[in-house]
């Protein structure tokens, strides 16, 4: 099967998720980069605020956390932690980690492991850097200006292209990613916007919100962004379960795929979704890279370096060409 031509989608999941694939591999994503939620506890406890709101939202104080593509349960791990200093005390939480990898040893015993999502949840559904590991095909131009699926070799990641693109793939591109002509590639992001649509369907009532490098139609990269990472370095991208797998999402056209499942921003069914930065989103949340006074130094000295070390951990998380450029797509139920 490794020298077999195979559409990517295929590929990659079979590299990822497969037996022996990249995602069940021991040390976890983790292990390969950084995330968000690795890179500072701020994250986590603006994600508890998020979820405070939620639950004020609908006015409860029993409400579900689904955490998408949990990883080794870091993110829910530390947004339980972080729940009583940001207005949860007392809240009631049901917290379901969704992940293909086996439930880490030592996990709190609170967070329920499972593969698939709970039905009929009311509260906050977070899939943070999910998306962009959705398998999708490849296509791209040829040069007779006719867009056609790139095959892959799993053995080497060598490529070739393969047949026109056709149906709902060819209605996809033509809705959500035109061609930049000849030699032009994109990401077909339909497999994403059905994986988020039936995510956001499990939502019963709340919040669905999708973090992840993205772009939109008007500003789409002319020749894709699939690339490879492994032991916290970018690779080329070979389908052969040693590293992973990651294309930017077309956020706009998963906002698209979440109205329809019934989602939307307001407190009203069909409200345009959000779509706005990380930074935007952190600095909502009570995040913010903003030093603190000098005149602390003096008064509390110990406090001014805890307060100087924070500030900077919330710098990376909102910086631009980093972190901050994370784009969130926030859509409700009610």
């Amino acid at each position: 099967m490794a020298d077999e031509w195979r559409g990517w989608q295929e590929a990659a999941e079979t590299a990822l998720y497969g037996d022996g694939g990249f995602y069940r591999s021991p040390e976890g994503p983790a292990g390969h980069f950084r995330t968000s939620v690795h890179a500072s506890p701020l994250f986590a406890s603006a994600v508890a605020r998020l979820l405070v709101g939620t639950a004020r939202e609908l006015g409860t104080r029993s409400v579900d956390l689904v955490d998408l593509g949990a990883g080794r349960g870091e993110l829910l791990t530390g947004v339980l932690a972080a729940l009583p200093g940001a207005g949860g005390d007392g809240l009631d939480v049901r917290a379901y980690a969704v992940e293909v990898a086996d439930r880490p040893p030592g996990l709190d015993p609170r967070i329920e492991w499972r593969a698939e999502p709970p039905n009929r949840t009311y509260g906050l559904l977070f899939a943070n850097e999910w998306l962009d590991n959705v398998p999708a095909e490849v296509a791209e131009t040829d040069a007779d200006g006719v867009d056609r699926y790139v095959l892959v070799r799993a053995s080497d990641g060598a490529e070739r292209l393969g047949a026109p693109v056709t149906g709902a793939d060819a209605a996809w591109l033509r809705r959500w990613w035109p061609s930049a002509g000849p030699g032009g590639r994109a990401e077909i992001g339909r497999p994403r916007d059905e994986a988020w649509a039936r995510a956001v369907a499990t939502l019963a009532g709340g919040l669905a919100v999708a973090v992840d490098y993205a772009h939109v139609r008007e500003a789409r990269p002319p020749f894709g962004t699939l690339t490879g990472f492994r032991a916290g370095r970018e690779v080329r991208p070979v389908p052969d379960g040693s590293c992973d797998l990651t294309a930017h999402v077309a956020l706009d056209a998963c906002a698209a795929a979440g109205a329809g499942a019934g989602a939307g921003a307001g407190a009203g069914a069909g409200a345009p979704p959000e779509l706005l930065s990380q930074r935007e989103a952190l600095r909502r949340l009570g995040v913010s890279g903003e030093r603190p006074p000098l005149a602390l130094a003096s008064a509390d000295p110990a406090g001014y370096v805890r307060a100087l070390a924070s500030a900077g951990e919330a710098a990376e998380l909102t910086a631009r060409g980093g972190l901050g450029d994370f784009g969130w797509l926030m859509q409700r139920r009610s």
